[in-house]
């Protein structure tokens, strides 16, 4: 398994994949550690997930240059991206005995009746490479420390990611088993589902893989959770602050080189307010600085394969074809290394990529809308349902243009983001369950009914 920096496109090292002999090995450590790990007390599985927000934060700039040499990232990024994964284990360390608390319920007298949150046993978790710490401690931190035991397909191109992944628990002090990394290529993924000792998965990823993972955990009446896709709508209202919704929009669409199922990707313009916001969002766009992951003041980094910018620029390619305008980047960048500029386009027409396929990279499509009827039918005309953000200064507007937008969240004056302290998911092609918050410790339980006479 070959990590390559795709700001050079040289290798960066190499790690030999594990067998089915390997993974048959690991699936009965993590068996035997989970009926002990179950028994441990919460108290001390939550000191443990403290300890591993220290150990992230100790070695955070270490880790942020594994994530820009093996997927692009750029430093000040991925220094971000580890505080965040240390705050989602400061949530869970503080909270998780109050989410796993007993719920009572009404009953004779005499009798107590209550719901206990009992874990499942090992979780098999597919990864992607986006956010590739971030991304499995949304997962691990509630659901290790609900008591079930971690097991983690990464993607392919950051095997350091998994492999110093594994390391943040086993320096924290989890017991051996309790967190694990499976180097194994996607063709593994279906036999370990299918192992009896699995006893649920949650996937981070594509659609087709989100569905291949859900059919095969299917036949097996094993529980999932699937964050898949997102195209989010970026709705700019006539009454908006243009100024800072031109700033944050275009961070929204170019952080991590735009590389995010959340990222905003289809902005939708109130028409008297249109053409100033893209005046002053071109500017923005045109302000971010591209280049090498590990210089601080860069604001893009490259793509994280060469295949994958090559995919982004054919879907630009095409939309431009069917009749979208180019107003700035477009095409590969002339130099070393997988590089996209951010781009904008306008005249986006139907049907075409940019219109109704995820560009999975720093490429935003813009459309002119005539008013808040408009905008709504507009920002769910699409196959996925992830976040969404609506720009306006009449807070009640905003709600009510929020509510009626197919998404598991909406954020009105703020871009959309994952955070430990609410609920996060999608609808439609974007999956569903929810990770995060109470609700998603409680994802991965047995909700055991105790009636005691």
């Amino acid at each position: 398994m070959d990590a390559v920096n795709p700001a050079t496109g040289e290798a960066v090292e190499s790690y030999e994949d594990h067998t089915e002999a390997d993974v048959d090995e690991a699936l009965d450590r993590a068996t035997d550690a989970f009926e002990e790990w179950k028994e441990r007390p919460l108290r001390e599985r939550e000191q443990l997930l403290e300890n591993a927000a220290e150990v992230l934060r100790e070695n955070r700039r270490e880790y942020a240059e594994i994530m820009a040499r093996e997927m692009g990232k750029p430093i000040d990024q991925g220094i971000s991206e580890i505080e965040k994964c240390a705050w989602g284990c400061d949530h869970y360390a503080e909270n998780a005995s109050d989410y796993l608390e007993p719920e009572h319920h009404p009953s004779p007298p005499g009798s107590t009746v209550k719901t206990v949150y009992e874990p499942l046993g090992p979780v098999l978790a597919v990864m992607p490479w986006n956010f590739p710490f971030w991304q499995v401690f949304r997962f691990a931190a509630p659901y290790v420390t609900a008591g079930n035991v971690g097991l983690l397909k990464h993607a392919s191109n950051v095997p350091g990611c998994a492999v110093a992944i594994e390391e943040v628990f086993r320096e924290a002090g989890y017991p051996e088993g309790v967190f694990q990394s499976l180097l194994i290529p996607s063709d593994l993924v279906d036999d370990a589902l299918e192992d009896d000792r699995v006893r649920a998965a949650t996937l981070t990823g594509s659609g087709p893989a989100g569905r291949s993972v859900a059919a095969t955990a299917g036949e097996n009446l094993k529980k999932t959770v699937l964050e898949l896709g997102g195209s989010d709508p970026f709705v700019v209202l006539d009454d908006a602050d243009l100024d800072e919704a031109a700033e944050t929009g275009a961070w929204a669409r170019n952080q991590n080189a735009g590389q995010s199922c959340i990222a905003a990707k289809r902005f939708i313009v109130h028409t008297d307010v249109y053409d100033d916001f893209l005046d002053r969002f071109v500017d923005e766009i045109e302000s971010l600085t591209v280049g090498d992951p590990m210089d601080e003041d860069v604001d893009v980094g490259p793509q994280a394969r060469e295949d994958l910018m090559a995919d982004l620029h054919e879907q630009v390619e095409d939309s431009v074809d069917a009749g979208a305008t180019v107003v700035t980047g477009g095409e590969p960048m002339d130099r070393e290394g997988a590089f996209y500029p951010p781009t904008v386009l306008t005249d986006v027409p139907e049907g075409c990529p940019a219109d109704d396929e995820e560009l999975f990279g720093p490429v935003a499509a813009v459309w002119e809308v005539a008013d808040d009827e408009a905008a709504v039918e507009k920002a769910n005309d699409t196959q996925f349902g992830l976040g969404a953000s609506v720009w306006t200064a009449d807070r009640e507007r905003g709600e009510r243009i929020a509510r009626r937008i197919d998404a598991g969240c909406t954020y009105v004056n703020q871009l959309v983001k994952s955070d430990p302290r609410v609920p996060f998911g999608g609808v439609k092609e974007s999956g569903y369950g929810r990770e995060l918050s109470e609700a998603g410790i409680h994802e991965f339980v047995n909700r055991k009914t105790v009636w005691i006479e």
